[in-house]
């Protein structure tokens, strides 16, 4: 079936995992108008057992199917192909797919802005994928597979952590030698396109205070905090990779680096081994031993899923305090992603431990998921804000691509 009535051109956006690619179908408005979702889905377990979804803009399930393994050597080729197959089959012929825009990680010091992708720049991109492993590569490889089959289409790669070039310079710096820092290591931070997103909306519930001091809570399987003033990034908890700051799923957060010179030099572990520790086998399932998915652990009665849960929160605590000490003050605190938007019990949890900052809760807004879950007359609000980071990116291709400011 198709999506609807009187399509017009379409933008395809893109989020690429390690074993996923996730997609949706953004409409084209006449005029002003702001893009409107017209389907959203992914393909899970490339590599292994790939599964298709997709569902209407109400949410509807339009295909759920296993497909056949390949055995291909990038199963994001596969992934594309399933996607593009399925666009054309539910289109009604009054539309056509005009651009397509991809979530990449990693912009470095090369990239501020969305960008139109060409070979040179996807060669700068490839330079890149060691500041984000399992980020960059995925995203790299569904590029090619879309270049591959739709060679004429435009695509934009849409940058994670754009949003925080515009951080003063000490924010960015480590305090390394010089050398080290002109060559690009540095604060990147990520999590940018939902900060955008978040950044854009503030208005609509913080009215004037949306200038004002703001800490963003991106709070998932990974998970990161900005502080912003003027609606732009002033700080933030990731550095030069997405493994800084608060502990996520599987990886570690905040650590001395004299620990990876112990595991190296005296546990042996390899550079390959480490990141693996790290990245996969740390945070919350680490911690935990059981799982990395934090509604589990909150089910749980264990001793260390209760100490991975009090760990998670006393890190977002110590960084709430950090960044509103980098913004001189406090004026509201938002949460997002899937723990800030859904997880009532880790609000609560951190919002009563930064009571200092001026936050008074309101436990039966907090229940509901606010928007808003301070106590009337509270010092500092505190929000809870859906993202929605593929808006974002549909957005910046509709600029980049057909010049047009949706």
């Amino acid at each position: 079936m198709p999506w609807g009535p009187d399509m017009h051109d379409v933008i395809l956006v893109l989020d690429s995992g390690s074993s996923s690619l996730k997609f949706a179908v953004y409409e084209m408005a006449v005029g002003s108008a702001p893009l409107s979702r017209l389907a959203h889905g992914q393909v899970e377990g490339l590599g292994a057992h790939p599964h298709f979804t997709a569902f209407n803009a109400e949410g509807h399930r339009l295909d759920d199917s296993l497909l056949p393994v390949d055995g291909s050597a990038n199963p994001h080729e596969q992934a594309m192909g399933t996607v593009l197959a399925w666009l054309q089959a539910h289109r009604d012929g009054t539309h056509r797919l005009v651009a397509a825009g991809h979530r990449v990680v990693h912009g470095g010091m090369l990239f501020a802005s969305p960008v139109r992708i060409d070979g040179e720049v996807l060669l700068q991109l490839d330079t890149l994928s060691s500041l984000a492993p399992l980020h960059q590569p995925p995203a790299l490889r569904a590029i090619r597979a879309l270049q591959a089959k739709l060679p004429e289409l435009p695509q934009v790669a849409c940058f994670d952590t754009a949003f925080h070039r515009t951080q003063p310079e000490v924010a960015q710096a480590y305090a390394l030698p010089r050398s080290l820092s002109d060559e690009g290591i540095r604060r990147y931070g990520f999590h940018g396109l939902s900060y955008q997103y978040i950044s854009q909306t503030l208005p609509q519930f913080l009215g004037e205070k949306a200038s004002g001091k703001v800490v963003v809570a991106h709070l998932g399987n990974g998970a990161s905090m900005c502080g912003m003033q003027g609606q732009r990034s002033m700080a933030t908890t990731m550095g030069f990779t997405a493994l800084d700051g608060l502990v996520m799923g599987t990886r570690c957060g905040n650590l001395d680096p004299g620990v990876v010179l112990h595991l190296i030099d005296q546990k042996g572990l390899s550079p390959a081994q480490v990141s693996e520790l790290l990245y996969k086998q740390s945070g919350l399932l680490g911690v935990s031993g059981l799982s990395s998915d934090l509604r589990e652990l909150l089910g749980s009665d264990t001793g260390a899923a209760q100490e991975a849960i009090e760990l998670f929160v006393y890190r977002a605590v110590r960084e709430l305090g950090s960044l509103a000490a980098a913004l001189g003050g406090l004026d509201a605190l938002v949460f997002t992603a899937g723990i800030g938007e859904h997880s009532a019990e880790v609000r609560q949890r951190i919002c009563e431990q930064s009571r200092w900052l001026g936050i008074e809760l309101d436990p039966q807004a907090n229940a509901q998921h606010g928007p808003c879950i301070t106590a009337a007359g509270s010092p500092v609000s505190v929000w809870v804000i859906p993202t929605n980071e593929e808006s974002v990116i549909a957005d910046a291709v509709a600029r980049v691509v057909l010049g047009s400011v949706a």
